[in-house]
């Protein structure tokens, strides 16, 4: 009997929010179902994500978060990716740059999380953004959304409708910063966009989304880095994870409270990889 496969271990580096569909409570889900073993490093606890539902009960997770890796480094576990996401301050940036710094050879994905909708966060200092950027130097991908790659780039986010050309070219710019990025959110008239730059480019893809709900982002990052992980190329990781994106927005029913995310757990099982029963499993 062949010894069956450990799965890939993940180390998400992101906030929990208890209500709202984001983050930690799409990642750990989606990345289970792909196969792979996520490990959860709260930056900070919420009660609810911040996209309008009040000021929601906070716990800071950085002295928690440190400990937590030195505990991992003491069982000699290894992570074959390292996913961050929101850092709430330079302490949580710490984080990152120390799981990176003890697994190296980890796959290691940045989601810059700074700004959306042409502002930067009323949090993310100057000082902030540079220590993202750098962070983001240390990167095999980063994942921005149109707002962030303009702060990477040190330019002044806008919110002007862009052409291909001009979507395709700010994605590019990101090359010297990290060796692949995947701009997300890119206005391209009436669709929404992302545009791919590094060893496998590819050219822009687009979706038409009648509604803006929280956590579409966390959810196609996960999609798309445990594409990645399954053997993909990067383009066709990004269509894997727009799609379900899509299907994820298509099946959410138009009277549902847009602040409490796209209903995608009924699409779960489209993303469980088909394998062969262990013998000895009925």
């Amino acid at each position: 009997m062949q010894k069956p496969v450990e799965p890939k271990k993940i180390l998400c580096i992101h906030d929990l929010s208890g209500v709202g569909r984001c983050s930690l409570a799409v990642i750990l889900p989606v990345l289970s179902v792909m196969g792979f073993q996520p490990v959860a490093l709260p930056t900070v606890v919420l009660s609810t994500h911040t996209g309008g539902l009040g000021t929601p009960a906070r716990l800071d997770g950085s002295a928690y978060g440190m400990a937590a890796l030195e505990h991992y480094q003491a069982l000699e576990l290894q992570f074959d990716c390292i996913y961050t996401g929101y850092l709430g301050g330079e302490a949580q940036v710490a984080l990152a740059e120390k799981a990176f710094a003890l697994w190296p050879a980890a796959y290691k994905v940045v989601d810059p999380v700074m700004g959306d909708n042409g502002k930067a966060y009323s949090t993310v200092t100057p000082a902030l953004i540079e220590r993202i950027r750098n962070l983001c130097r240390a990167a095999d991908l980063i994942l921005p959304n149109y707002t962030e790659a303009q702060l990477l780039l040190q330019q002044q986010p806008v919110t002007e409708q862009l052409d291909d050309a001009a979507a395709q070219a700010l994605a590019d710019a990101l090359q010297p910063l990290a060796p692949n990025a995947v701009v997300t959110g890119l206005p391209l008239g009436k669709y929404i966009g992302c545009a791919g730059t590094g060893t496998d480019r590819f050219v822009i893809k687009k979706l038409h989304i009648s509604r803006s709900f929280p956590g579409t982002g966390d959810l196609y990052g996960a999609v798309l880095i445990g594409s990645l992980l399954q053997g993909n190329a990067l383009s066709a990781a990004a269509d894997n994870a727009a799609e379900f994106v899509s299907l994820a927005i298509q099946g959410t029913p138009c009277t549902q409270d847009t602040r409490f995310g796209v209903w995608f757990e009924p699409l779960l099982p489209r993303l469980c990889p088909l394998r062969e029963e262990p013998e000895g499993i009925l």
